[in-house]
């Protein structure tokens, strides 16, 4: 679930408790944070205590730089600059333990990791899930990741949401991914069943803006950008098959807001099932939002080479898909048009 205004930092109250133990950690920025915020440097280094908690931290004086207080967040360093900072443990950063969860890798190399995440696990720690996600897990796999700020988580899918994720092993593969994310170089397809049956032409775009709703802060909603804070999204619905109770749609993002697909989706009428957050109710023996992440593309962030991934329906979407009686036929899903040319006009150039 998203939280509604800015979440209060669970570490706050720690700041001033003097039952918390206290650690003394030395830093020395390295030159790739040279002109950095302090702040932003800081959240590199401790990568298990969250910005906000590290902003509070500087401003309590917990922070010094070359022997000095430091002023504020936004003060620049330089490389090669050492210090030292006080901290307390929170929720948050004792969750930073690595837990043996079992996970399905799809790929591995030196660089990168590609997952096929069940529904139910939890990307990464906050309140209410400080145990058991996927970090957890990530730490326990690779010695590597505690080094990586969140252990090379460089995107997220929801708790219910099935399907794959890239996650980065080595620093230069995890900036190369933020990058390619933030290009729009990297492809992603999902899997969807969606409430009724389907409206309109076969393939269709949505393009519509993306915000908090205004009336509902728990939940994202088309918005008017002129009258609500929104950010552009566009999202590109196929039909695979529909009945009389409802339909299965492949969706291709062109970008990659928060619950994109859910928003869109119900905004046109098709509301997920099983996603009350957005009008949709259980069906089809489902009791989680039907959405699975089906497709992944995108070019090496070291090599180059270009990369592409599917992972078939989990069980339970592949039942209710035979519930509702629609055909599945994965084979054809990977090669339709024109699901395969907006997927194929989306993976981006290899990086130079």
């Amino acid at each position: 679930m998203i939280s509604t205004d800015p979440p209060q930092d669970p570490a706050e109250d720690l700041l001033d408790e003097p039952g918390a133990e206290a650690e003394t950690r030395p830093f020395v920025i390295a030159a790739a944070a040279h002109g950095e915020r302090l702040d932003r440097a800081l959240a590199q280094l401790v990568p298990e205590f969250s910005r906000s908690y590290l902003q509070q931290l500087i401003e309590a004086g917990a922070v010094r730089v070359r022997g000095a207080v430091a002023a504020k967040p936004s003060q620049r360093v330089k490389a090669g600059e050492a210090g030292e900072i006080e901290l307390r443990p929170t929720p948050q950063s004792q969750a930073f333990v690595a837990e043996a969860i079992p996970l399905t890798v799809v790929h591995e190399d030196e660089h990168l990791l590609v997952v096929d995440k069940p529904a139910g696990l939890v990307v990464h720690p906050a309140p209410g899930n400080w145990r058991g996600t996927l970090l957890n897990a990530l730490l326990a796999r690779d010695a590597g990741a505690r080094l990586l700020p969140r252990a090379g988580i460089v995107h997220r899918l929801d708790k219910d949401t099935s399907g794959l994720m890239v996650v980065a092993r080595t620093r230069a593969a995890m900036d190369r991914l933020v990058a390619q994310i933030a290009a729009r170089e990297v492809a992603r397809q999902y899997l969807a069943l969606a409430h009724r049956p389907w409206q309109g032409p076969a393939s269709r775009r949505v393009d519509a803006a993306i915000g908090r709703d205004p009336r509902n802060r728990l939940r994202m909603a088309v918005v008017d950008p002129e009258r609500h804070s929104g950010k552009p999204a566009a999202t590109v619905f196929q039909l695979l098959d529909q009945s009389p109770q409802g339909c299965g749609l492949l969706c291709t993002l062109e970008t990659g807001r928060t619950h994109q697909i859910r928003v869109h989706a119900a905004h046109i009428g098709h509301p997920l099932v099983a996603d009350p957050l957005y009008g949709g109710a259980p069906a089809a023996g489902l009791q989680r939002q039907a959405l699975h992440a089906f497709r992944l593309a995108f070019a090496h962030p070291v090599t180059g080479v270009s990369l592409a991934f599917h992972a078939p329906l989990p069980p339970d979407l592949r039942s209710a898909w035979a519930a509702w009686g629609l055909r599945y036929n994965e084979s054809e899903w990977l090669t339709s048009q024109p699901a395969a040319a907006a997927f194929d006009g989306l993976s981006g150039p290899a990086p130079a």
